[in-house]
C-alpha cells in the first residue's frame, strides 16, 4: 500500500476560522490511553491550540479514519479523536454493552479525566448520537456539535442489515490490499487519503494469517433500533447536521423536527454523497463546518 503521507502535502486557507491547513508530514499525532468504565480507551491527539475539539468514529471505524480532517483542524484546536469500546485499540467490553449510552459513558470519562470544557464535538454515523446524546447531557461543557448523517433515531432495518455484513465478513481477507482494493470499488467517490488509514489502523492480523476489523463480534448487541430524542430535544448548543443527498438515515420528517425541537440547529444536504459526506467531499464539508464554527450560516 501507499504510504498515507504520500497521499497529501497540501496547504489551503480556511479563512473562516483563520488557520492554515498544514501538509499531513507536519503533524503527527500521539497515541494516548486512558482507563475509563473499566476499559482501556485509546485516542489520538493532534494537539494544537487549547480548544478541545473531540472526533467520534461510525461504527466498525476508528479513530484514525478522521486524519483527513484532524490535520487540518489541528491549528485551530486540540483535536482528540476517540477509539470507541469495541473499535480500533480499544478495550472490549467482556458484558458486550456497545448501545450509544455506553459509549456515551466511555466520552464522559475521557472528558472528565483530561479537564476538558468548551467542547466542539464532531461524530459521524454512530459517533454523531453519541456527541448528540453527550451534548443534550452536558449542555455546559460543549460549544458546538457536528453530527454526519444521523439523528436521535435508528430503524430496526439499519440495525439488521449491519447483523448481516459482520456474518459476511466473518472470512476475513487474505492482505490489506485485498481489503484496499475491495473497499476502493464500493466506495469510488473516497480517496485513498480517506481509505488507507481505515485499512491500515482498523485491522489486524489473525492466527491464519488473514486479516480481519478490529473489531469485537459483540457490536452487534448495540447496533439495535434506538430512540435518542429524550436526550436530543436538551441540547443547548449550535448543532450542526450534515447530510448526505443520496443517504436516507435521516428522513425528512426528522429532519422537520429536528428543526422545529432544536433552535440553534442548522441542516444541511450536500447532494450526490452517501453516509460519509466528510470522506467524499472533505472540502465542502471542511468549509462548511468552518463557517458554522465561525458563527456564520453554514453553506452560504
Amino acid at each position: 500500500m501507499k504510504t498515507l503521507w504520500s497521499a497529501v502535502a497540501t496547504t489551503v486557507a480556511l479563512s473562516t476560522i483563520g488557520v492554515a491547513v498544514v501538509g499531513q508530514r507536519d503533524r503527527q499525532p500521539v497515541d494516548r490511553f486512558l482507563d475509563v468504565n473499566g476499559l482501556r480507551i485509546h485516542y489520538v491527539d493532534w494537539g494544537g491550540n487549547e480548544k478541545p475539539l473531540v472526533m467520534v468514529h461510525g461504527l466498525d471505524r476508528v479513530a484514525r479514519t478522521f486524519d483527513h480532517l484532524a490535520v487540518r483542524l489541528s491549528p485551530a484546536y486540540r483535536v482528540i479523536a476517540i477509539d470507541m469500546r469495541g473499535h480500533g485499540d480499544s478495550g472490549w467490553d467482556p458484558q458486550g454493552r456497545y448501545l450509544v449510552e455506553d459509549h456515551v459513558g466511555d466520552l464522559e470519562g475521557v472528558v472528565q479525566q483530561l479537564g476538558l470544557r468548551d467542547l466542539v464535538l464532531w461524530g459521524n454515523s454512530t459517533g454523531g448520537r453519541v456527541v448528540q446524546v453527550f451534548a443534550g447531557k452536558h449542555p455546559e461543557l460543549v460549544s458546538h456539535v457536528v453530527s454526519e448523517d444521523v439523528g436521535p433515531e435508528r430503524p430496526r432495518q439499519i440495525a439488521d442489515n449491519y447483523a448481516k455484513r459482520v456474518q459476511q465478513e466473518q472470512a476475513g481477507w487474505a492482505s490489506e490490499d485485498e481489503l484496499l482494493a475491495q473497499l476502493r470499488k464500493t466506495n469510488p467517490r473516497m480517496s485513498l487519503t480517506v481509505l488507507e488509514p481505515y485499512v491500515r489502523y482498523g485491522t489486524k492480523k489473525r492466527a491464519d494469517g488473514r486479516i480481519e476489523w478490529k473489531r469485537d463480534p459483540q457490536l452487534v448487541n448495540g447496533f439495535v433500533a434506538t430512540d435518542l430524542w429524550r436526550f436530543v430535544r436538551t441540547i443547548k448548543s449550535p448543532i450542526l447536521y450534515i447530510l448526505g443527498g443520496r443517504s436516507n438515515i435521516v428522513p425528512p420528517e426528522t429532519q422537520e423536527e429536528l428543526r422545529k425541537t432544536l433552535p440553534n440547529a442548522q441542516l444541511i444536504t450536500i447532494p450526490n454523497v452517501g453516509h460519509y459526506p466528510s470522506d467524499e467531499k472533505p472540502d465542502e464539508v471542511m468549509r462548511i463546518v468552518s463557517q458554522f464554527l465561525a458563527g456564520q450560516r453554514a453553506g452560504n
